[in-house]
């Protein structure tokens, strides 16, 4: 970062500056020594004046253009701008879900589109914040770097999600084998390429900011993938073997829903703030937030549930050399009976109830949305105010930018993908069938007679007669 100013002393560990030493001390003396509590003391009076001369360092960064259509502030000019405000962001959430309701209807891959171009868009929109602050310096190669690490990063996942689920298809081009083989190391070997030409892009007296700005860009990374992102994301919008769209609509709306009841009754009833961090935020929209939620994200899973569209996945058939949403529905899909508890069969007058099993997990996954998704919020407010901004970006009118709107999605991106996997989701058939088909034939065929004798134990298939 910046270079330290100091008397006397030097820069310690950390970037630190030691203070002289003390009167009568010295080298190899037998004087008494410090307390603990009174080192510990120093240490951080120091590095809190450390972290203010850094805040201060940050520059202003002018806020955006309002890039409100003219139409609607002239239909709004009469009213006052908290009602103003709430009527564009209004408007404007209305489109954006009448386009999300288009692109799940144009398909699957449609979606993988969105998903990517909104994990470009979000990165984009941090690492010109970086840019906006630091660029003063000229630190060479800076967006170089940031959009050539993010472009290893997503050839990485990319390149791991079509060898995990799409094996046949892979294993019937030639060219495409050589890259899934050695995919790994094709990776490594991109972003070692990249780590070299940070370290020759290091300019003398900028040292420290450059790696504070990798450490960003590296931090971003992770956010912006999130456990990648499409781990949950992508494989659930329709290439995921087991698990189909209504896992990728479901957490999405619940957190959209969340969004806008939260909103809804923070503006109407909201009396008592939430949190420093966001000041507008109100503990009556959280919990009316809660409870909005948890019922929408029942209500979406029964009806999502409904039907093949939802809850087939995509899947490649070797046979007609096409992808195909037609299967029949597991059991996570199907309608099961539920005793209720007793207190419940008086008010309902009935002892059991219909429903998907899904729905019992649509409730888990309401929850975390409305509960501590709201915290992934919560963090992007702390790193405006660290920035000194109100919004990522002005790219939506009355929202800000996209990583505005999308900064608690990617927490519960990552929650779903560890609750998929630790609940949900079986072994992947496909990954085993990618793996079978890299063996020597005599390894797949040793592999074939052990699972058909397994089979045959189990009285699955019947024992061939021997003539």
């Amino acid at each position: 970062m910046l270079e330290l100013r100091h008397r006397g002393g030097c820069p310690g560990p950390g970037g630190a500056v030691a203070s002289p030493p003390r009167e009568g001390e010295a080298a190899g003396g037998d004087h008494e020594t410090e307390s603990t509590s009174d080192k510990e003391t120093d240490i951080d009076d120091r590095y809190g004046d450390l972290d203010s001369r850094l805040d201060s360092d940050i520059p202003e960064i002018p806020p955006s253009a309002d890039r409100t259509p003219e139409i609607l502030k002239r239909a709004l000019s009469g009213l006052s701008s908290r009602w103003k405000n709430w009527w564009i962001r209004g408007i404007l959430t209305l489109t954006m879900i009448s386009l999300f309701f288009l692109i799940i209807y144009m398909g699957s891959f449609m979606l993988m589109l969105l998903v990517l171009s909104i994990q470009v868009k979000c990165f984009h929109e941090i690492i010109t914040i970086g840019y906006r602050v630091y660029r003063s310096y000229d630190l060479p190669w800076f967006r170089t770097l940031s959009w050539y690490f993010l472009l290893c990063v997503n050839y990485f996942f990319y390149g791991e999600t079509v060898a995990d689920y799409f094996a046949t298809f892979v294993q019937r081009e030639e060219q495409l084998q050589f890259l899934i083989r050695y995919h790994r190391f094709i990776s490594f070997a991109l972003y070692l390429a990249g780590f070299c030409m940070f370290v020759l892009s290091l300019v003398k007296k900028h040292y420290r900011l450059q790696f504070y700005m990798h450490r960003l860009l590296e931090e971003d990374i992770i956010f912006v993938e999130s456990e990648r992102t499409q781990k949950m994301y992508l494989p659930a919008n329709g290439v995921h073997f087991l698990f189909p769209k209504v896992g990728f609509l479901v957490p999405i709306s619940s957190v959209i829903c969340n969004d806008i009841t939260a909103y809804l009754f923070g503006f109407f009833f909201g009396r008592t703030p939430l949190i420093k961090l966001s000041p507008k935020k109100t503990w009556e929209g959280f919990i009316g937030g809660f409870f909005s939620t948890v019922v929408f994200g029942f209500i979406a899973a029964y009806v999502l549930s409904k039907y093949q569209y939802f809850v087939c996945p995509v899947e490649y058939r070797s046979d007609i050399n096409s992808f195909v949403t037609e299967c029949e529905p597991s059991e996570l899909f199907q309608l099961q009976s539920y005793s209720l508890p007793s207190f419940l069969q008086a008010v309902l007058r009935q002892e059991t109830v219909s429903m998907y099993p899904f729905q019992i997990h649509s409730i888990a996954l309401s929850t975390f949305a409305s509960l501590i998704g709201p915290f992934g919020g919560f963090f992007a407010s702390g790193f405006k105010r660290a920035f000194k901004i109100k919004d990522f970006a002005n790219t939506i009118p009355g929202h800000g930018g996209i990583m505005d709107r999308f900064d608690c999605q990617y927490l519960m991106a990552t929650f779903v993908h560890v609750y998929i996997t630790s609940f949900i989701r079986g072994p992947n058939p496909s990954k085993v069938l990618q793996q079978l088909l890299v063996l020597q034939p005599e390894q797949q065929l040793n592999i074939y007679k052990t699972l058909k004798t397994h089979l045959i134990e189990k009285g699955i298939l019947q024992p061939t007669l021997k003539v």
